[in-house]
């Protein structure tokens, strides 16, 4: 009976650290890549402002190359969509532009079935081409689980934003990746 007691005790104080060591975690998660594209920004803000080339060049679509995509109008900048539903490596989801600054800025929202977060594209010129920074954030809310998860983020969706921007590099240089 005690050791059943305290097993029941090791095992509530570490819920109750996992817990509480959550809350003290930060409650966004921020992750960024950037390259430059010898491109102009006019240029890779026409790939970018439309999810029309998106599977070009995301790292996700040969994840499941069976994937249904649908895209709802208009075609490019604000309220344009895509919907997507795939195998276990991509699931589900939706991604809707949200803001739309000519030649400088897009903001896409994302929802990953129900999980909510933003993209954001950030086109800057630097020398002769477009310094391209693509960003991920999202919020954890109090919810201890999802901010130890945050923890990761860096470390899931990095490799794969840097490979998205060698095809985006590839694709608008007209180079084969």
């Amino acid at each position: 009976m005690k050791f059943i007691k305290w097993v029941l005790a090791v095992i509530v104080a570490i819920g109750l650290v996992l817990t509480v060591g959550g809350l003290l975690l930060p409650s966004t998660t921020h992750v960024e890549r950037s390259t430059v594209i010898a491109r102009s920004p006019e240029q890779v803000f026409a790939t970018l402002d439309s999810f029309e080339r998106f599977n070009a060049w995301s790292p996700w679509a040969e994840y499941d190359p069976q994937a249904k995509y649908t895209f709802e109008r208009p075609a490019r900048g604000v309220g344009a969509r895509m919907r997507w539903v795939g195998n276990r490596s991509i699931g589900s989801g939706s991604q809707e532009i949200t803001a739309s600054e000519p030649h400088q800025r897009i903001v896409v929202a994302l929802d990953f079935d129900g999980s909510q977060a933003n993209a954001t594209y950030l086109l800057a010129p630097e020398g002769q081409g477009t310094r391209v920074t693509w960003a991920f954030d999202t919020e954890h809310g109090m919810n201890p689980f999802k901010r130890w998860l945050g923890l990761l983020f860096d470390r899931m969706i990095g490799a794969d934003y840097e490979k998205g921007l060698a095809k985006l590099k590839a694709m608008e240089e007209g180079v084969q990746p």
